[in-house]
Formats: C-alpha cells, structure tokens, sequence
C-alpha cells in the first residue's frame, strides 16, 4: 500500500492494540512515528501502570471518567470528563482507572518511535 495515499479506517477495520491490564485497546493506524485508536474502561476498573516509551501521548475522553494516577508512588492523580484532553509526556509511568458508572471511551493519538506500550511494576515511590 502506498504510504502517501489518504484513507478511512471503518470500525470494521480497526484491531486489537497493545494490551495492558483493565484496558480494551484498538489501534486504528500504527506507523513509524505515529500510533492512533482508541481504549476502553469498564466502569470501576483500573488499568495497569505503564508508560508509552518515547511516545508522547494526546488523549480526548469520548465518555465516562478517566482518572489519571501518576507521579511519585503514583500519589498524583486527575479525574477528566468528556470533551477534556490529557497529555501523557514520553515515559511517564501511570495508570487509569473509571471512577464513573458508565464505561469510559478515549480516543489517543501517540507520536514517537519503537514499542508504544510497556506494562511496568508501577511508579518509584516518593
């Protein structure tokens, strides 16, 4: 296929994307510097900690509640809401959880090279 040919992804054909724990993953594109798709999260669950490698990450939360536990021990933490971004810089260990009763749909558009995903023991403590 011709990298510089424009495109539409149907739903049909997105696929599964790098697994972490509590987190549904689809990649919709996967390049050489650029992944795309999606996540979801069942209400009340909480994802593994991980980190994007040298991947910089844009999140826009589509539905539900994301909360974002990050930082030293992972003792930091935000709720966003639908219509709300969250920046994850390139390495940052951290994990999300939905703290609402609905499930929780984000669409994410990472930049940056190699693996896009590792699962982690979590963040050094303070």
């Amino acid at each position: 296929m011709d990298a510089r040919r424009v495109r539409r992804i149907s739903a049909k054909e997105r696929v599964n994307g790098p697994p972490t724990p509590g987190m549904d993953r689809f990649t919709a594109v996967a390049s050489d510097r650029l992944w795309a798709g999606g996540a979801r999260t069942e209400p009340g669950m909480v994802s593994a900690w991980h980190h994007h490698g040298d991947h910089e990450s844009a999140i826009y939360v589509v539905s539900g509640a994301l909360r974002m536990e990050f930082g030293p021990g992972g003792t930091e933490t935000f709720d966003a809401g639908p219509g709300d971004f969250v920046f994850v810089p390139r390495g940052a260990i951290h994990r999300e959880a939905n703290p609402s009763e609905e499930p929780a749909d984000i669409v994410v558009v990472r930049a940056g090279t190699g693996e896009s995903v590792f699962n982690v023991e979590g963040p050094e403590p303070t």
